[in-house]
């Protein structure tokens, strides 16, 4: 099986997943795990342990952390080396809800492993663009 694993500060890895079970309905792959302010490095790793229990030696991990090097990230992945399963892990920062959901979309197409990254990739930077405002100017509709 393959399974998504988003990770966070605060609260953004699993506000994604509510709205990914919104739009998508909940789905047993999709594992989301943040630290939360106050919550030392131990506490979190012990909870990302219990996050990839389900996750056998022979599955397939996509990882989706908000911020290159960041500590949820990083530690993440320190613990998914720990489990022995790196190995079979593609990892990606810059968390948005369009990685997550090309990631979703590529599982259920049964993408490889080269397309699956081609499509997370490329639908996490197209979602991110600047949107061309047309404002009126209010001293015209006075006339």
């Amino acid at each position: 099986m393959r399974y998504l694993l988003m990770v966070s500060h605060g609260t953004m890895a699993p506000g994604v997943k509510s709205v990914i079970d919104m739009l998508l309905g909940p789905r047993e792959e999709l594992l989301a795990y943040s630290m939360e302010d106050g919550v030392g490095a131990d506490a979190y790793v012990e909870g990302v342990r219990q996050t990839i229990a389900p996750i056998k030696p022979e599955d397939s991990v996509v990882v989706l952390g908000d911020i290159m090097g960041g500590s949820p990230l990083t530690n993440a992945l320190n613990t998914l080396t720990e489990a022995g399963l790196l190995g079979n892990t593609m990892a990606f920062g810059g968390l948005n809800l369009a990685m997550a959901i090309a990631a979703l979309m590529g599982f259920d197409d049964g993408l490889d492993d080269a397309a699956l990254k081609a499509s997370i990739l490329s639908d996490g930077k197209e979602a991110v663009r600047e949107i061309q405002l047309q404002v009126e100017d209010e001293d015209e509709d006075d006339l």
